[in-house]
């Protein structure tokens, strides 16, 4: 099976083809005989009916600094593909969401990974609230006095923006911090959504775990460990990756959001589990394939790609 694949991604040329994850599901599409077409998410647009993107076919190798040649700029019709990956990274703000919209319109006579419709109505901080049973307690509120009380039951709590993403906006605010009133004037001030508060998890000193899931069964895990005196273990922000087993209570985890995700197209998913608790569900632009690989000689991109030469056979 030789397959038409459209990446739309942040600029190919930028990544860092040792950890990223967009590059090693390309490179494995290429091993498989597939073709790629790269285009950036400003360049994709609605036109007479069609739903078309500029880009560049492109052939890829892992080498740094040349890890990428570039054909001659065109512009494609995206329902002549097989398979478009919705891949560029968030915000999730309403750029991001127009661009699930437009791919929602040529899926599934193309099979958009993931699904835009549900990528759309499964943010990773909200998709979590389906299932109060795997994670800590958790706020959605904007109005400072609500938020004051979830604190006072709880004393130490993290409060972040609900669409942020990569560690970015994340504080931790203990029984004794003075400053709930001025990050809400200052989360506020900046956006009209709500921020979202979950109570503090000590084991994130041991790690905050990213598990992976390929058409809602898990696969494998990395364990992304903060720097000392840090508390987010993103790798945006210093996290240091290390090899990690699955447990029982994972695999539990697992088992129980999985349906959920394969019936709803997400093909490609990283959840984040700290201790016994499910944190967040992203379905965005996932991470942490290369380090998987590394670690454990798991290779997801391979599993990720046969599911969806599955789905293309029909």
């Amino acid at each position: 099976m030789r397959l038409k694949v459209a990446l739309q991604m942040d600029p190919i040329g930028s990544v860092n083809i040792h950890a990223d994850s967009t590059f090693r599901i390309a490179i494995e599409a290429q091993e498989r005989g597939h073709s790629l077409f790269f285009y950036t998410p400003d360049k994709l647009a609605f036109r007479d009916g069609r739903v078309v993107a500029r880009g560049f076919p492109i052939t890829l190798r892992r080498v740094v600094g040349d890890h990428v040649d570039y054909g001659a700029e065109t512009e494609v019709d995206l329902a002549d593909f097989d398979v478009v990956w919705l891949r560029q990274d968030p915000p999730f703000d309403m750029g991001y969401i127009t661009t699930t919209h437009l791919l929602e319109l040529i899926h599934p006579r193309t099979l958009v990974v993931n699904d835009p419709f549900w990528v759309r109505n499964f943010p990773e901080k909200l998709l979590v609230l389906r299932f109060p049973d795997l994670i800590p307690p958790t706020m959605i509120a904007r109005d400072l006095d609500t938020i004051r009380a979830f604190k006072a039951e709880h004393g130490d709590v993290i409060l972040k923006p609900l669409y942020g993403n990569g560690g970015a906006g994340v504080f931790r605010l203990d029984p004794n911090d003075r400053n709930l009133s001025s990050l809400h004037e200052l989360f506020t001030g900046m956006s009209r959504e709500p921020l979202i508060v979950q109570k503090f998890l000590p084991a994130v000193a041991k790690g905050d775990k990213r598990v992976i899931l390929v058409d809602g069964e898990v696969v494998g895990a990395i364990n992304r460990v903060p720097q000392e005196g840090e508390t987010r273990s993103n790798m945006h922000v210093g996290g240091r990756a290390e090899k990690v087993a699955l447990t029982d209570r994972d695999r539990e985890i697992c088992a129980a959001i999985g349906p959920t995700l394969r019936d709803h197209g997400q093909i490609f998913v990283g959840i984040d589990v700290i201790g016994d608790y499910l944190t967040e569900i992203n379905v965005t632009s996932p991470t942490g394939l290369q380090e998987m690989e590394r670690f454990d000689g798991t290779n997801a991109s391979a599993l990720i790609w046969e599911a969806i030469e599955a789905k293309r056979r029909g």
